[in-house]
């Protein structure tokens, strides 16, 4: 008998897909906030609007200066996938208090401070982010996180 994939499943399938719209050449980073049991806003990684983005320029600059993961964000172009769904959110007057985060990896630690504001009440990750500093932020704001695939890196 078949099984049926489980929300948590469904909705991280999901943020996959909106990845794939990342223009970011060193990550494919996607979101989706969720309040009650709807789809709210997506978000991937990707430079502000009207922007060229790393994809169109032909390169990271990050990956040019060989700056490491989790280092120096202000350098980098794009703006995070967290970032971006909290701003298209607030674009429509939909409020992110007390609604489920669905990403393709656990947020930096920039994303872990802008997702406490926005008062989400879960985080729901298919992959750790390198920087584990989130960690102990989401536990002080009572956020509750899951990781489904906990062994695995994104980087």
């Amino acid at each position: 008998m078949e099984k049926r994939i489980s929300k948590d499943e469904y909705y991280l399938n999901i943020a996959k897909e909106v990845a794939q719209r990342s223009t970011c050449f060193r990550a494919k980073i996607g979101v989706v906030i969720l309040r009650g049991d709807q789809i709210v806003a997506t978000g991937y990684i990707g430079a502000p609007r009207k922007t060229k983005d790393c994809l169109e320029r032909g390169e990271c600059l990050r990956d040019k200066l060989k700056i490491p993961h989790g280092k120096n964000y202000e350098i980098c172009r794009s703006v995070h996938a967290e970032q971006n769904v909290i701003v298209q959110a607030a674009l429509h007057g939909i409020s992110t208090r007390h609604s489920t985060v669905y990403c393709t990896c656990s947020p930096c630690i920039i994303c872990a401070k802008m997702l406490i504001n926005a008062q989400i009440s879960r985080f729901v990750a298919c992959k750790e982010y390198p920087d584990d500093g989130y960690k102990s932020l989401f536990n002080e704001a009572n956020i509750i996180f899951d990781a489904l695939n906990k062994n695995r890196s994104l980087f």
